[in-house]
């Protein structure tokens, strides 16, 4: 039998005979590594040490010591669930359980499930733990894979599908459970050492809304109990920071399935903020240059079959039909922008030309998906498009990443970079891709910045630079983002008249400061926990005159406070109860007003963290107030 190649991560080569396993390259390393092997690291996909290797590949040894044993170990514990359960519930159908980033989800059919079962499964579950089942792999022939699940359509399909042709199939064994799995697991169910189950949702089988709703049972585990607390404390946290908790509590934002799932409603309250980011984002445009523009939500199909979105993205589109023709919502709005530039002739004088546009956009998430303003049907993108000439690229994309590198020092967050280059599913030729992405790349080189590569993330019309940041749960979110296009002038034959007189092609910049408002929105809510900055706060200052009789001074104060979002509490409070619920409203200022202020001319200003100072002027502190807005102070800051 022929050998085959093996680089290793040190770009070291062994050659190996063929059908050697991951285990076996691993004894051949050395004798230590062998016995420590629990998975390996195929061509950048985690396998089973079992597997057989067939042909040339880079691979990495997985040991408890690597940062995928985690995901080992969290397979396994998605496997102890669908044991502890199945005792517990014999007519439970299991479909798939996979590990996730945070621990594992089992997705389950037959049964009705809710939040109080779940403390009984976790019993069972740490019963399998304590006993230190073996986990082991096992084959069986196609024939008796399908006899064993002859009453589980679901393993059924798996066995249509996923392993197709694959005979025999891979089962894993602990105890008395087994289950149809590819692996890679943990050799002994003992080497869990904290497991949890964390709640229930419904699911569709295959993501696919028109299949049946499963339910889905999330988990997580960790090699100690003392990391499963740690986490378990951060998730308490994350909770109270939870974005819709809190869109409740400041009567932010709601979204009503009489209205439509995935199609949020932003109340005054968050209107005002979402208004302050976008007058925000306007400065910044305006004094770069861009021009305001807007575009229609809906398109003829025409144009997204000749802007390549109809092929590459109609799975995800609303489309209608109006008088006997296709139109569809629009899901970007590059294409519209694309037109407006393409209305016109333009020298090369004229580059570059750069507009601007809060356009809402609407795209079809399955319902599975949809959760608050993480992920929902129509946002609105502070979108920004420019048509450049090639030798304009670096300038405007480093102008550009300076810009939101200032964005995210005024909302007091830390953003990750990270370059995605060509999907699979794309447009345009290798060429193109090549030099779009060797620009970007050089930019970020020379930018001194530091960098991920995403492979097969960019956008199918061009690769692109993502800004991300994580949550209050730990998840990572898009946000800003610079997308270099070449395919797109291509495919609507925009075109500008070079110093030559001859036609040339620009370039085609997207860009955008925040990414979707409602996702930026709900990452400040939970990075603030709802104490926004004073230019973002909903309500600024609230005034709290002492009795009924200062309530003329008390608006007084608040006309000289005019161009602020100010209020006057005039509930019949006592004054501690109006500070109790200024500070359960978030409020960055409440100025408290009696008769010795009123005589005074004078407020005494109270602060969200509960500081006090008597005895100021309107005069200073409406100054003050504008100096906050002015500069986007990160924190109310009168009383430092």
């Amino acid at each position: 039998m022929s050998d085959v190649v093996v680089t290793l991560p040190d770009g070291s080569e062994l050659d190996v005979e063929r059908g050697s396993t991951v285990e076996d390259v691993a004894y051949e390393i050395g004798s230590g590594l062998g016995r420590d092997t629990v998975a390996g690291v195929v061509d950048g996909n985690l396998v089973d040490k079992a597997q057989p290797i067939r042909s040339d590949i880079e691979l990495e040894i997985v040991t408890d010591q690597s940062e995928e044993y985690l995901d080992v170990l969290r397979h396994s514990a998605a496997h102890v669930f669908a044991q502890a359960l199945t005792r517990l519930r014999p007519e439970a159908k299991l479909t798939i359980g996979p590990w996730t980033d945070e621990g594992f989800y089992y997705d389950i059919a037959n049964v009705d499930l809710d939040e109080s079962d779940l403390e009984a499964i976790e019993d069972e579950a740490e019963s399998i733990i304590e006993a230190d089942l073996a986990i082991e792999r096992t084959e069986y022939s196609r024939e008796e894979a399908f006899e064993t699940y002859d009453d589980n359509p679901y393993k059924r399909e798996i066995l249509d599908t996923e392993v197709a042709g694959e005979d025999p199939v891979s089962f894993y064994e602990q105890g008395d459970f087994y289950d149809l799995c590819r692996g890679p697991h943990v050799d002994s169910t003992g080497e869990i050492g904290g497991f949890a189950l964390l709640e229930i949702s419904a699911a569709y089988w295959r993501g696919d809304e028109e299949n049946e709703t499963l339910t889905r049972v999330y988990g997580t585990a960790f090699e100690s109990e003392g990391e499963l607390d740690d986490y378990l404390e951060r998730r308490a946290e994350a909770a109270e920071r939870d974005h819709r908790k809190i869109g409740r509590e400041m009567d932010l934002f709601s979204i009503s399935e009489t209205a439509g799932p995935g199609l949020p409603l932003y109340h005054p309250n968050g209107k005002r903020v979402l208004d302050s980011l976008s007058e925000y984002a306007r400065s910044l445009n305006l004094d770069a240059g861009y021009e305001p523009v807007e575009t229609p939500h809906l398109f003829r199909t025409e144009l997204w079959k000749q802007s390549g979105h109809y092929d590459n993205y109609v799975d995800d589109m609303f489309l209608l039909d109006v008088d006997d023709e296709e139109y569809g919502l629009k899901p970007m709005n590059c294409p519209g922008h694309a037109m407006i530039f393409e209305n016109q002739s333009w020298s090369y004088r004229d580059l570059p030309v750069r507009y601007f546009e809060d356009g809402t956009v609407y795209r079809k998430e399955q319902r599975g998906e949809l959760s608050g303003l993480s992920r929902t049907w129509s946002f609105t993108i502070d979108d920004g498009h420019l048509f450049v000439r090639p030798d304009q690229i670096a300038a405007e994309i480093e102008t550009i990443m300076e810009t939101i590198f200032e964005v995210m020092e005024v909302v007091d967050l830390d953003a990750e970079i990270a370059l995605a280059t060509r999907p699979e599913k794309s447009v345009g030729s290798d060429e193109l891709w090549d030099q779009a992405e060797t620009q970007l790349r050089d930019v970020l080189d020379e930018g001194g910045y530091d960098y991920e590569v995403e492979e097969g993330d960019g956008a199918f019309y061009g690769p692109k630079i993502d800004f991300s940041f994580g949550d209050a749960l730990g998840r990572v979110w898009d946000g800003p983002t610079v997308q270099l296009d070449f395919n797109m002038p291509e495919r609507l034959d925009l075109q500008y008249t070079g110093e030559d007189n001859e036609t040339h092609r620009p370039v085609m910049i997207h860009r955008a400061l925040y990414g979707s408002y409602g996702r930026f929105f709900m990452v400040l809510i939970e990075h603030f926990n709802g104490n926004f900055p004073t230019w973002l706060a909903p309500e600024q200052v609230r005034i709290l005159p002492v009795s009924d009789d200062n309530i003329e001074y008390a608006e007084s104060v608040a006309d000289e406070l005019e161009g602020f979002r100010t209020s006057v509490e005039t509930r019949s409070w006592t004054v501690g109860r109006k500070i109790r619920a200024g500070h359960d409203d978030r409020l960055p200022y409440m100025l408290i007003v009696g008769g010795t202020e009123e005589e005074a001319g004078t407020v005494s200003v109270r602060d969200r963290e509960e500081r006090e100072q008597d005895g100021v002027s309107v005069e200073d502190f409406r100054a003050h107030l504008e100096a906050e807005r002015d500069e986007k102070r990160t924190t109310p800051d009168f009383l430092d």
